[in-house]
């Protein structure tokens, strides 16, 4: 993947990059696996906005991807590579030998025409799926289950990858892109290799209303509004917070705070945290 900038003829050309799309091999999805979905616009089933600053945004068909890879020793072959409005990572379509059709996140340098696997006995190559208990230390792999037979449903990102470090007993240990080091099933299935587009995250948004193509609303700071909307409200001029630490509009610490729960079951399964995030001091600018 590249990155194309944008002649500055515009405001809103001056910073903007796109991807150049070069992986892409064709700007049509398939049928049988695509449908259209209701957005939610943040909102729960009784309609109230429980998610803020969503809504709008232009109109997307979502794509049914296979985070399971349960086509075990059925070989693969892969047909093309393709946008997925739905996430910044590239999808890529799968002919199966018994006749289905599937699509699959898109591995950094999986080639179009490459036959993918999925089993305890695959080949230790990329996009192909195994147990972690078969795969080697130090492998990189991708769309890692927490639960044997749920799902791939962690390191799923574009450019993301976790490394297999450990085995021991019934247990796999992973670094995962956060930095975190924790074990795992030593059935849970991963995908081998990166996620593609791994230059997603240089893309520079440019202007404000490609967030709103992406049905992202504009977000006001609490310190500007009143102090019946939002606890950092009020004031005259730049007030800072008047608490011991920022809150969210309902009262509750945020900005650094901890949410995890002490008592969760998998804390015992975490080997080191994740490196930690930078805190604002105490009184400052809050979001």
């Amino acid at each position: 993947m590249g990155i194309r900038h944008y002649r500055p003829l515009t405001p809103g050309s001056r910073q903007r990059t796109v991807s150049d799309f070069a992986e892409i091999t064709t700007d049509t999805p398939e049928k049988s696996l695509v449908y259209s979905s209701h957005r939610h616009k943040g909102r729960n089933n009784r309609g109230v906005i429980t998610s803020r600053r969503r809504g709008g945004g232009h109109k997307r068909l979502y794509r049914l991807i296979d985070f399971y890879r349960e086509k075990h020793g059925i070989p693969g072959k892969v047909v093309s590579v393709e946008y997925d409005p739905n996430r910044n990572a590239r999808i890529s379509l799968v002919h199966y030998q018994d006749g289905e059709k599937r699509y699959i996140l898109h591995p950094r340098n999986l080639q179009v025409g490459t036959v993918i696997m999925s089993g305890p006995d695959s080949a230790i190559e990329v996009g192909n799926a195994l147990p972690l208990e078969k795969i080697p230390l130090g492998t990189e792999v991708h769309n890692v289950e927490l639960t044997p037979g749920k799902g791939g449903q962690i390191v799923r990102a574009a450019g993301a990858m976790a490394q297999v470090v450990a085995k021991e007993g019934k247990m796999v240990t992973l670094k995962l892109p956060s930095g975190e080091v924790r074990m795992f099933r030593k059935e849970c299935y991963a995908t081998l290799g990166q996620v593609g587009n791994v230059e997603s995250n240089n893309i520079s948004i440019g202007k404000a209303g490609r967030n709103r193509w992406k049905a992202h609303r504009p977000k006001v700071r609490g310190s500007v509004m009143n102090p019946v909307d939002h606890p950092h409200g009020g004031g005259e001029g730049r007030a800072p917070i008047g608490r011991s630490g920022p809150v969210t509009p309902w009262g509750k610490p945020t900005l650094g705070y901890k949410t995890r729960k002490k008592k969760k079951q998998s804390s015992a399964l975490i080997v080191r945290r994740r490196r930690s995030s930078s805190k604002r001091g105490r009184g400052g600018r809050s979001s």
